[in-house]
């Protein structure tokens, strides 16, 4: 089965440095089972100037930029849509057979 965790998903991080900071998912690795969390995470790069970059973006100018670093999906969890909580993510079939996520803390559906 995939991950329950998806693009645009509201997720508060549970463990590491930035615990119990929340954030919306930018980008998800289903294949090394980790998210990218916007504002979470944070690295720095040092980046080189590159000429064929885009004018007046961080990767044209060069030099530290700093960017979201991807974390492991069992250190976030999603946020309950009606109790704005950590809650954990079910997965059930609605009455015409689709799969849907629900938010266990409240039973809401998710999508």
């Amino acid at each position: 089965m995939g991950l329950r965790i998806r693009r645009d998903d509201e997720v508060v991080v549970i463990s590491g440095k930035d615990r119990g900071k929340t954030g919306t998912v930018i980008h998800v690795d289903p294949a090394g089972e980790r998210v990218t969390v916007q504002g979470v995470n944070l690295v720095k790069r040092h980046q080189r100037p590159n000429p064929m970059a885009a004018p007046g973006s961080p990767a044209a100018q060069g030099g530290v930029i700093e960017r979201e670093g991807a974390i492991h999906v069992s250190n976030v969890m999603l946020v309950d849509p009606k109790t704005n909580k950590p809650t954990r993510v079910g997965v059930t079939r609605t009455d015409d057979g689709r799969r849907v996520r629900v938010a266990r803390r409240s039973g809401q559906q998710i999508d």
